[in-house]
């Protein structure tokens, strides 16, 4: 019995041993988030859900971004991936020492943002803007952004009351003293429909096409990109069939980002999806595609508008290299 029980645990005792080496030589992939999860991120838990990363012999782990956000993690290394947006990642590109990641996909085709007020408050088009309190982050990309739009309209900028806020909950925040949010309108316009709140919203992009900017992005850090191609390209692959999932089978996609974080809005999810599926790619064959004269053109009336430091130049930033057929 005593010889059975040393040959138990010699045997026990390799197979923890074998398992520690291949552990230690499969190499986590960690994506960080740009914010709480939501339908932006929806592929990447289907991917994890389903086994597509496994299948791929990868080893991801999803987190919630530190308060530097998540380009800053990805350029240090920490993690080799993140989510990120054009706009706001401009200025670390516009510089002598660009922040060394890359945009390897776009995980919704075109720029959902706008600003959302509630019905009968004279919002309907961007001049209405004028004489009315608008939640500011105070950035100066997202003032120019206000400005354009509303200019463009034939409104007063200038009488635009800016009340610098960081609005968690639109339908509470429209219910008190703010007239105009910005909002994205998957997440939060779909919010005030759950709710049933009577709202009006514009698009940026319907105003100005230039502002059809990639928001939101996913980043990759360089160096890890360049020495990792098969692991990117088999990441990427994983996460393209992740949102191809999402695009086919809303419900489902909704039931998989819940049970990944049940702390969620179960009907905003849903109704989250449902709108989303026709967005991830719109109307390009493949998703994460990014077309370099919108990606060009934004960074282009950035500069014009002396919103950066530095000329970004025409197609860096981005690359479609490492996306699957």
């Amino acid at each position: 019995m005593k010889k059975k029980l040393i040959i138990l645990f010699c045997i026990l005792g390799i197979m923890a041993i074998l398992t520690a080496c291949e552990n230690k030589g499969e190499e986590k992939i960690t994506v960080v988030l740009d914010w709480t999860p939501n339908t932006n991120h929806t592929g990447l838990y289907v991917a994890e859900e389903k086994g597509y990363f496994k299948e791929l012999g990868l080893n991801v782990e999803i987190v919630q971004p530190p308060e530097g956000g998540a380009e800053s993690l990805v350029a240090s290394g920490k993690a080799q991936f993140g989510i990120a947006f054009q706009d706001m990642i401009a200025p670390a590109f516009a510089s002598n020492n660009p922040l060394p990641v890359t945009a390897v996909a776009a995980l919704i085709q075109h720029n959902t943002s706008g600003i959302i007020s509630l019905k009968g408050n004279g919002i309907e088009t961007p001049k209405g803007m004028a004489n009315k309190i608008y939640a500011t982050w105070d950035m100066p990309i997202e003032k120019a952004i206000i400005k354009s739009v509303v200019e463009a309209d034939g409104g007063d900028y200038g009488s635009i009351r800016m009340v610098p806020s960081t609005v968690t909950d639109v339908v509470t925040a429209l219910n008190t003293d703010m007239d105009a949010i910005w909002v994205y309108y998957a997440w939060d316009g779909i919010a005030t429909k759950v709710k049933g709140l009577e709202t009006d919203f514009f698009a940026f992009k319907d105003i100005n096409p230039v502002l059809d900017y990639y928001s939101p992005i996913l980043v990759g850090n360089n160096e890890y990109i360049e020495k990792n191609k098969e692991k990117t390209e088999a990441f990427l692959k994983a996460i393209a069939k992740g949102y191809e999932y999402a695009i086919d089978n809303p419900e489902e996609a909704a039931n998989i980002l819940i049970n990944a974080n049940p702390e969620l809005d179960k009907e905003l999810v849903q109704e989250s999806q449902k709108w989303l599926a026709d967005q991830y790619k719109a109307e390009v064959s493949q998703w994460g595609y990014i077309d370099q004269d919108r990606w060009d053109n934004f960074y282009s009336w950035l500069w014009e508008e002396g919103l950066i430091e530095k000329e970004i130049l025409s197609g860096f930033g981005f690359t479609n290299y490492y996306l699957p057929d």
